[in-house]
């Protein structure tokens, strides 16, 4: 999709507020967004991404240590455009999103968490398989047969629809990169509620659709996992 594209999803939301609690102690004074792999923080490394997929605008939600983060975004000269949505009260993975669906402008746009690392086309290949006549959500799904360890959180239908397993039993991990219509927010109230309700929902009316990442995905939760994923890349 092209930049003059009227379908194009342009906009995106990073959720960046939350308190990273796994990757204490350095997450009493960094956002786990600011985490650094590799030489360049995480979010940094997904605005990046963005920006190579033609997202023009982001917003960025802050709670913990929202200071410190949007001292590091406003230092940051490169693509996208970033607007910060501060969070007195944390707001959990939907309100946040609700109380900043005015920046949106009724587009349709990619959420993405500040502190995921991949590798390979997963918004390139989100944004080609989008199709909001059918969608309400399109969630990217990382299958756990290309993985050494994950969660099954959906199975994958075969006309494409992504079905949640409740027992954690399905066979493919939920990467927390999607894009949706604004529409979903639509009369969302801006208090702290989860993104997960709208999956279900999404779910029921038959929107719901996932897409197999076809690249690596980088499980970040702890220091750990900072290293491992610095072995790999």
């Amino acid at each position: 999709m092209g930049d003059l594209d009227p379908g194009a999803i342009d906009h995106a939301f990073v959720l960046a507020a939350g308190r990273g609690e796994r990757m204490r102690p350095l997450t009493d004074r960094v956002p786990k967004p600011l985490a650094v792999v590799a030489g360049r923080t995480l979010l940094d490394r997904a605005l990046d991404h963005l920006a190579a997929a033609g997202v023009r605008r982001a917003v960025v939600n802050a709670h913990h240590l929202a200071d410190v983060l949007a001292a590091h975004l406003a230092a940051r000269a490169e693509p996208p455009h970033i607007t910060l949505s501060r969070e007195d009260a944390l707001l959990d993975t939907g309100g946040g999103i609700a109380r900043a669906r005015h920046h949106f402008a009724g587009r349709d746009f990619f959420v993405v968490a500040g502190d995921a690392l991949w590798e390979g086309p997963a918004l390139t290949d989100l944004a080609g398989a989008w199709d909001p006549a059918r969608m309400d959500i399109l969630i990217l799904l990382q299958p756990l047969r290309s993985m050494a360890s994950g969660v099954g959180d959906y199975a994958l239908l075969p006309d494409g629809r992504a079905v949640r397993s409740r027992s954690k039993t399905g066979t493919h991990m939920f990467t927390s990169l999607r894009i949706n219509r604004a529409a979903i927010f639509a009369g969302a109230p801006a208090r702290p509620f989860s993104y997960l309700a709208l999956l279900d929902q999404a779910e029921v009316a038959g929107r719901l659709y996932g897409l197999e990442h076809r690249g690596t995905w980088h499980h970040i939760s702890t220091m750990v996992d900072i290293a491992a994923a610095e072995r790999a890349l």
